[in-house]
C-alpha cells in the first residue's frame, strides 16, 4: 500500500474515531436504566427479552448519540469558552461539523426505523425524545427550571422505554421515583456548572445567570426529601414484596454519598463518571441490584 493509500486510511479512521466520541459512549452508562424494567420483572425473563433490552439500550444510546451531535453542534461557539467542554470535536475544529450532522442524521433513521420494527411504541416513544431533547437543544435549555425538567424527563423515557421494548408493565410510583433522582442528578449537574464557571457563567450557557448556589442547593434539598419518601412509597405500595423496605438504606447512602461528592469533593458535573470513580457509590449500585433480584425471587 502506497504512503498516498496509507494516510487516507489513517485519515478515515480518526474521523470514524471522532465521529464515535460524538455519541459520547462514556455517558451511555445513562442508558442501562433501559434494563430496569428487566430486572425487576427477572421472574419472567427469557433470553429474547434480554436481546430486546440490548437492542433497546444500544438503540437509545445511538438516538442520544444523535441529540448529542445536534447539542454540540448548536453550542459548538459556547463550548470554546468552557475550560473542558472545548476540547469535544467539534469545538476543537478537528471534525468537519456539517460531516457530523449528516452521519447524526443517518444513525437516527435507521435507529428509529429498526425500534419501531421492534415495538411501534417504543419507537414512538424514542422519536418522542428525540423532539424533546431538540427543543431543549434549541430553546427549552435557556429557560430556568425547564431546564433541568427536560433533562430528568430523559431518565423517565428510558424506564418507560426498557418496559415497553420488552412488553412488561411499569408502576407509577417507579417513574416518580425515577424522576426525582434524575432531577436530583440534573442540578447537581448545573450546580457544578455555576461554580466551575463562577462570573464567566453566561458565555457558556446563558440559563447559568438565572442561578444561585443558594437556588439550586435548595431545589436538591426539596428533590432529595420527595425522592427518599418516594421510593420509601414504592416499596410498600407497588405490589410487590413489602420486603423490598430493605433497600431503603443503601438508597439514603447512595443520595448522602453522592451529596458527599457534591459539597466535599466538588464533583457531580458528569454524573456517568462519578459512578464508576467513587467506588463506594459503584459498590452500592452493584449491592442495591443484587438486593432487589434476590428479594424478587425469595420473598414475593
Amino acid at each position: 500500500m502506497s504512503e498516498l493509500k496509507q494516510e487516507a486510511v489513517r485519515a478515515d479512521a480518526n474521523v470514524m474515531m471522532l465521529l464515535f466520541q460524538q455519541l459520547r459512549p462514556k455517558q451511555w452508562t445513562k442508558n442501562l436504566l433501559v434494563f430496569a424494567a428487566l430486572i425487576f420483572s427477572f421472574q419472567v425473563a427469557n433470553v429474547d427479552l434480554l436481546l430486546r433490552s440490548v437492542v433497546g439500550f444500544f438503540l437509545f444510546c445511538f438516538v442520544s448519540g444523535c441529540v448529542y451531535i445536534l447539542n454540540d453542534f448548536v453550542d459548538r461557539e459556547a463550548d470554546r469558552q468552557h475550560p473542558e467542554k472545548r476540547y469535544r470535536p467539534m469545538a476543537s475544529g478537528a471534525l468537519n461539523p456539517y460531516l457530523a450532522l449528516t452521519f447524526g442524521l443517518v444513525l437516527l433513521v435507521a435507529s428509529i426505523a429498526l425500534a419501531l420494527y421492534l415495538e411501534p411504541l417504543f419507537g414512538a416513544l424514542l422519536f418522542f425524545y428525540f423532539v424533546v431533547n431538540v427543543a431543549y437543544s434549541f430553546r427549552l435549555k435557556h429557560v430556568v427550571i425547564i431546564d433541568v425538567m427536560i433533562i430528568a424527563s430523559g431518565f423517565v423515557f428510558r424506564a418507560i422505554g426498557g418496559a415497553l421494548v420488552i412488553g412488561v408493565p411499569f408502576t407509577p410510583w417507579f417513574l416518580l421515583c425515577t424522576m426525582l433522582l434524575a432531577l436530583f442528578l440534573a442540578i447537581s449537574k448545573r450546580r457544578h456548572e455555576l461554580l466551575l464557571l463562577q462570573n464567566n457563567k453566561g458565555s457558556h450557557r446563558k440559563v447559568l445567570e438565572s442561578y444561585s448556589p443558594e437556588l439550586l442547593n435548595q431545589l436538591n434539598s426539596i428533590v432529595i426529601t420527595a425522592t427518599i419518601m418516594s421510593y420509601a412509597l414504592f416499596t410498600f405500595t407497588s405490589g410487590r414484596t413489602i420486603h423490598l423496605m430493605w433497600t431503603i438504606p443503601l438508597v439514603i447512602y447512595g443520595i448522602f454519598r453522592y451529596l458527599y461528592l457534591i459539597f466535599m469533593e466538588e464533583k457531580g458535573g458528569k454524573p456517568e463518571r462519578d459512578l464508576f470513580q467513587d467506588k463506594h457509590i459503584l459498590v452500592t449500585v452493584l449491592l442495591y441490584g443484587l438486593a432487589v433480584v434476590v428479594i424478587l425471587k425469595y420473598f414475593e
